[in-house]
């Protein structure tokens, strides 16, 4: 028999569960340990899938699921991510350089090799070798190129090409990554990017229930594999990044990120095979959106945006947008937190939340609640 036990998570990023919902779960998780004493059946598996249009965020929240929930990265895992770390490092540093060409920001440092270097960091892509350890020259190059003002100038204009979110804290990163020992730390495993494809199943137990997360890749080209994951659906985890506002599709540069997320989220709120599913937005990159907001106004996309550019009532103005295109308040409830993947402690105590509501809604559909 599958002893169950419940800890509460009672207040989480906008979440929170009164005294008598808790008390009601309590009681609601007593009543099925008595049912299992008597009958010992066979317990349901919860079935979370995790939904977003590409780069928002749902890779980095699968391999925290994994972290907090599993026995987290093995060593071969995390050595496996090495030619990933070398290859998103390099790949960064090269897509930077040819936007200047394209933005015409020029170099500013006075290296007199500075266009060997430029040469030597695009012909070790061009060689596919940017995915082996580094060598001196190379490891000398790039940490030039990095501290040249015209690249940071540049850096700082990603939202007008298409640049890994991970990026700075790679390139911040050289001399860590090119030791010769380097295997790489949590951080640098959840920070690397794969473009996601096919579907991802993940089985794991919070409080002795049993989850399976299905994770599908969010880019366009993917979405009609999507289907096959509809049924039997107990929770609908989208994820958006709110840093994406004024970023354009990688597959499509002339759509907005964030347009293509409220189109993307209207069609699953409003989906029949999710009626009686749990929908949580998840606004992911809070922190890049923090620094951004400061620079690039909410107006890029939303025009008929009048509140201020800091990050509560921009923030506060996404979710909104996202929360009315509900067309069924009265019956669906959305569950929204804003968080920063990448940063574990925060997103345990979010997906402890999603997990126990998750939980709760079951029981309530199974008229145990």
């Amino acid at each position: 028999s599958c002893h169950i036990g419940f800890t509460f998570c009672a207040t989480t990023m906008g979440c929170a569960f009164s005294n008598a919902q808790k008390k009601a779960i309590e009681e609601a998780y007593r009543a099925v340990e008595e049912q299992r004493e008597d009958s010992q059946p066979e317990q349901k598996e919860l079935k979370l899938l995790l939904l977003g249009a590409g780069e928002s965020g749902k890779t980095t929240i699968r391999r925290q699921i994994k972290l907090i929930y599993t026995d987290g990265f093995t060593d071969e895992e995390r050595m496996e991510s090495r030619p990933i770390v070398f290859s998103n490092t390099v790949q960064s540093l090269a897509a930077i350089l040819k936007a200047m060409g394209q933005l015409r920001v020029p170099l500013e440092s006075r290296n007199p090799n500075a266009q060997e270097d430029v040469r030597l960091v695009l012909t070790t892509i061009a060689q596919q070798a940017d995915t082996k350890p580094w060598p001196d020259e190379l490891v000398a190059a790039m940490k030039r190129m990095w501290a040249d003002q015209g690249v940071q100038k540049c850096y700082n204009r990603n939202n007008e090409y298409q640049l890994n979110d991970s990026a700075k804290y790679y390139l911040d990163s050289i001399d860590r990554i090119a030791d010769p020992s380097y295997i790489p730390d949590e951080q640098d495993v959840l920070r690397t990017r794969v473009k996601s494809t096919g579907v991802v199943e993940m089985p794991f137990i919070h409080n002795n229930f049993k989850f399976k997360l299905c994770d599908v890749g969010g880019q366009r080209s993917e979405r009609k594999k999507w289907i096959h994951c509809f049924q039997n659906v107990d929770c609908v985890l989208f994820c958006v990044a709110l840093s994406a506002y004024d970023q354009t599709l990688r597959e499509d540069s002339e759509v907005n990120r964030m347009q293509e997320s409220l189109r993307l989220f209207k069609s699953i709120l409003n989906n029949r095979w999710f009626t009686n599913t749990s929908i949580m937005l998840l606004l992911n990159k809070r922190d890049l959106f923090e620094k951004k907001i400061k620079l690039s106004p909410l107006t890029v996309c939303f025009p008929e945006y009048e509140g201020d550019n800091n990050v509560v009532e921009a923030s506060a103005y996404i979710q909104a947008q996202f929360e009315l295109l509900n067309k069924r308040k009265d019956q669906k409830e959305i569950y929204t937190h804003l968080l920063c993947a990448t940063d574990t402690g925060e997103m345990k105590k979010v997906l402890d939340s999603v997990l126990d509501i998750t939980v709760q809604n079951n029981l309530r559909m199974t008229h145990v609640l």
